[in-house]
């Protein structure tokens, strides 16, 4: 299928989504398919609400990105979300600013404070939200379908970009001149917080730049994770 083609059917998902399943977000981390999105979702003038988590952690590209996004594309704009303070004072104080790099709990139990719990308040109220998820981006991911019942979070989540690749991805922020987060051009192609994201090498894995410290199969931060078979409820 060419890029015109996915093109065509991730314009029309966006349309369907924004028709038929009522109030719907698109959770926005200002990486490369993110920013496909938001520009799809502008152009478009869907009604689809748009929303980021800041953990507190992010790299300072991520935040010009963020301005850039606001001046760009003002009638949509990026509502932030931030951690809980008092839960985050708690888990710095007993376990250090940078615990995560000991174990692959305490760095879930990071994620959990800085992404998890945020994206819980994000969601509240919606019926639905759209990631920029591709199964070319990880081992973890191979399997996504393009629209799935979220049971964890009670609602319906889309993955419009879900059989793209990231040439493709690349092809269409240039041609319509998306703004980007200036990282990608320093060889980080998947972008988190700062002290959990560095460079890739040459042929690595798309991912690799994310946890390095961490085997492949646990690199999720658990927000696009299941804790069971997803089945919408008949």
């Amino acid at each position: 299928m060419s890029l015109a083609d996915k093109l065509a059917h991730t314009e029309a998902l966006l349309k369907d989504i924004a028709a038929k399943h009522g109030k719907v977000a698109l959770a926005n981390s200002f990486g490369a398919e993110d920013m496909v999105l938001t520009h799809l979702i502008a152009t478009l003038q869907l009604p689809i609400g748009i929303f980021s988590l800041d953990t507190g952690r992010l790299p300072v590209e991520t935040y010009d990105l963020m301005q850039k996004v606001g001046e760009r594309y003002p009638a949509n704009p990026v509502r932030v979300y931030y951690p809980d303070a008092a839960a985050l004072e708690t888990y710095v104080n007993q376990n250090g600013i940078n615990a995560f790099y000991n174990s692959v709990e305490l760095r879930k139990g990071c994620c959990h404070i800085r992404k998890i719990e945020p994206l819980k308040r994000a969601l509240a109220g919606l019926d639905g939200w759209i990631t920029g998820l591709r199964r070319q981006q990880s081992l973890t991911r191979v399997d996504l379908p393009e629209a799935e019942f979220d049971a964890d979070n009670g609602l319906m989540k889309f993955n419009p970009l879900l059989d793209w690749t990231e040439k493709e991805v690349w092809e269409y922020i240039r041609a319509n001149d998306v703004p980007y987060n200036s990282l990608h051009d320093k060889h980080v192609p998947s972008i988190g917080c700062a002290p959990c994201t560095r460079p890739i090498a040459v042929g690595e894995d798309i991912r690799a730049g994310r946890w390095w410290w961490e085997n492949p199969d646990s690199k999720e931060c658990g927000l696009h994770v299941k804790a069971s078979p997803l089945k919408r409820p008949e």
